[in-house]
């Protein structure tokens, strides 16, 4: 996936110290990124493996124990 010409959005519930992660729809798939260190590099998933990280989130897979 090439990255130069994405963009890359922020959530709204970020915090105010800036502490979030960026996402971009691109070509082939989502790329993730921190939004502190832009420069440090991206996950890539496959639009597949985005879909089913999403339902897991939306399942609560990923929730922490109480």
């Amino acid at each position: 996936m090439d990255l130069a010409d994405a963009t890359w959005r922020k959530s709204r519930r970020s915090s105010d110290d800036g502490t979030c992660v960026e996402v971009a729809v691109v070509a082939g798939g989502v790329a993730v990124r921190d939004s502190k260190n832009r420069e440090g590099g991206a996950l890539k998933f496959t639009y597949a493996e985005w879909v089913a990280f999403i339902g897991g989130i939306k399942a609560g897979a990923f929730d922490l124990p109480a």
